[in-house]
């Protein structure tokens, strides 16, 4: 069984995710994810059943080995394998799924590239800050994380997006 490249940079960066979520976690109004951007990256042939599948793995791994609170993640990052083709669809357009190309920086340009890490890491944030909270902290708690937790986690998440970008691989 042969192992590509991208799926030995996913595991190494589902590493690195657990160990900031574990060691680097400074205040309570800031969360860094970067497993949005992960699952957004993913090959474009990869079906959403595959997606949701290979979010629940990666969201029970991470709770596991770092949160402590089993579900969390995996909640908060389901909603993104699901949404994930449509949010292609809205960012990048039609044509990177007719021709069958993955996410890359050269091809579709930091810029749109950074809407759809912005997207998907919100998306991922509205719903793990909404369950963690249950209802038990002030909204503008909240709000103030969403906020400092998004424009981090997509500063992060671009580094990310790069790493796993397959512009070598392009078909064209």
């Amino acid at each position: 069984m042969r192992i590509g490249g991208h799926t030995i940079r996913y595991i190494l960066l589902l590493i690195a995710q657990i160990l900031l979520l574990n060691y680097f976690n400074f205040t309570q109004y800031a969360t860094i994810v970067f497993l949005p951007t992960m699952i957004l990256m993913a090959p474009v042939s990869r079906s959403t059943n595959t997606l949701l599948i290979l979010a629940f793995v990666s969201g029970l791994t991470v709770d596991f080995f770092a949160d402590g609170q089993l579900g969390l993640t995996t909640a908060a990052l389901l909603p993104v394998a699901l949404l994930r083709r449509p949010l292609i669809l809205f960012v990048f357009g039609n044509e990177l799924l007719s021709r069958g190309e993955n996410i890359s920086t050269k091809r579709q340009g930091w810029e749109k590239l950074i809407i759809a890490i912005s997207l998907a890491t919100a998306i991922f944030l509205l719903f793990y800050i909404i369950i963690d909270s249950a209802g038990t902290r002030a909204l503008w708690i909240d709000l103030l994380k969403f906020i400092i937790s998004l424009v981090l986690s997509t500063a992060v998440s671009l580094f990310v997006g790069d790493i796993l970008s397959s512009e070598n691989e392009s078909k064209w």
